[in-house]
């Protein structure tokens, strides 16, 4: 096992304990007696620890050491136990990541091929990073009705239909657990002399346990975005980002250093970098003491009890039939709510309302639960209460998917250059004017957040109808939409 310590949650405890007048900021200035609220909220070892950045001995050298700093000490750590060349940490999410590597392949030309279905902090990135995107589509799993990635094939063909790309960016696993061939996308990008940046925000912990897939910087990809805090363990918002031993690295880091000081605040969360370290550490203590095992174990054991119940068909077969999966990560555990008689939606609603239990997504067909790593998971208590659920009238019966078939649509053709169409001249159109007109913005349903419409694409009327019926269902939004049932698009003038 790597070295298990914490440089940084360590210095930084013992800071907190370290008896300061506080004469800067933060304004609460460690004073819980004076700010009652703000401590009931955070617990008063919190507000011990929150402290700003350029504190000597937590993030800069002690007085009188030579350094490296603590927190120095920890991003090396982190980079050793994921195996990567250079490792920064991020307090702004797996999203500041993407902003990064964005304007990172932007240094090293005008436009890059990437994955469809990438967050759309990918496409965020790209329209402040000016950089032109060509699209590789990924499979579609029509009955599931959720999207996977792309093979090495589809990369090849959109690689060589576009020459000269600044790099090449995929998404594995996705939403759903599905792991994408990592290490055949990566020979393909090399062979087109291009980097292959994967978005990895849903496998932080890959490659801790021989029951998890390979990670994707073992599988040779040059920069890797890591949402830590989905499955690793660290507090919300915190995050990732690696830097692979490959071809391009000389290249890349400092491009990715001048990137990240452009988003990266000046006043980073010392709480969100501590649990960064923290959740290094424990996902190597973990692994080693067997609690890994046993997240991994629960989560099989709900996988069983389904497809022993009868009800549920198994999803796992139609998602391994698409040609762009290689595996499933263990830790998501998808649900086919339809097959069982009853939409995600109403099997979300009922099973938070009677048996307290929250799931991590719901679809229209799907709902997706996550088993943390490290974390226990009571698979009797929630196999039970899946298969209590009620059949909904007219959704089918047992063992058979609703009538009504899941509608992913397609994106509608392009018209301009996504950065072109975000600064372009646009009005503000009723949702049943919108059809046929060129979307100024980007609109995601979210749960997952993947872009149903960019800036620069036409608007089918497939794409509203989708949109709209994603934000009247009882979880659903649609992230970049100008009001919150999209009843209104903004489209380009």
């Amino acid at each position: 096992m790597s070295d298990p310590s914490t440089p940084y949650a360590d210095a930084l405890r013992a800071n907190a304990e370290g008896g300061w007048t506080r004469w800067a900021i933060p304004a609460h200035q460690d004073q819980p007696g004076r700010h009652p609220a703000l401590a009931a909220l955070a617990g008063e070892g919190a507000l011990a620890m929150d402290i700003p950045m350029f504190t000597e001995g937590v993030d800069l050298p002690g007085p009188g050491e030579p350094g490296p700093s603590p927190f120095a000490r920890s991003l090396a750590l982190a980079a050793e136990a994921w195996g990567a060349r250079r490792t920064w940490f991020l307090t702004d999410g797996a999203s500041q990541g993407n902003h990064a590597a964005c304007l990172a392949l932007r240094g090293r030309g005008h436009h890059a091929v990437v994955q469809r279905s990438v967050h759309t902090s990918v496409i965020d990135g790209a329209i402040l990073a000016g950089l032109r995107l060509e699209f590789v589509l990924p499979h579609v799993d029509l009955g599931l009705g959720i999207a996977h990635g792309v093979t090495p094939g589809d990369l090849d063909a959109v690689l060589a239909r576009h020459p000269g790309a600044s790099g090449a960016y995929v998404v594995s696993p996705s939403y759903f657990g599905a792991v994408s061939d990592v290490a055949g996308l990566v020979a393909v990008a090399h062979r087109h002399d291009v980097p292959l940046i994967v978005d990895e925000a849903w496998g932080s912990h890959f490659g801790f346990h021989p029951g998890l897939p390979r990670s994707a910087l073992s599988c040779g990809a040059d920069v890797v975005v890591s949402s830590t805090h989905k499955l690793a363990g660290s507090l919300t918002q915190s995050a990732m980002l690696h830097l692979g031993e490959g071809p391009y690295s000389d290249q890349l880091e400092p491009l990715l250093d001048r990137a990240l000081r452009t988003f990266q605040t000046t006043s980073p969360s010392a709480l969100l970098l501590a649990s960064l370290d923290v959740a290094r550490r424990d996902l190597l203590v973990n692994a080693a003491n067997g609690s890994l095992a046993q997240s991994i174990a629960d989560a099989d054991r709900v996988r069983s009890l389904l497809v022993e119940g009868g009800r549920y068909a198994d999803p796992a077969p139609s998602i391994l039939d698409s040609p762009d999966v290689v595996g499933l990560d263990p830790l998501h555990v998808v649900v086919d709510t339809s097959s069982g008689g009853l939409s995600g939606y109403d099997a979300r609603t009922i099973l938070e309302a009677q048996a307290r239990i929250h799931v991590e997504l719901a679809t229209q067909s799907v709902i997706v639960g996550i088993v943390g790593a490290g974390s226990r998971l009571d698979a009797d208590y929630v196999a039970k209460a899946l298969h209590a659920l009620p059949h909904r009238a007219g959704s089918g019966s047992s063992g058979g998917r609703e009538a009504r078939p899941i509608a992913l649509p397609p994106p509608g053709p392009r018209a301009l250059d996504v950065r072109e169409a975000f600064l372009a001249p646009a009005e503000v159109v009723p949702w049943d004017q919108a059809a046929g007109r060129v979307s100024a913005d980007s609109l995601a349903a979210y749960p997952p957040g993947v872009p149903n419409v960019l800036p620069g694409e036409v608007i089918t009327a497939e794409v509203v109808d989708f949109l709209r019926e994603t934000a009247r269902s009882p979880y659903g939004w649609v992230r970049g939409s100008v009001d919150p049932l999209t009843d209104h698009l903004r489209v380009v003038r």
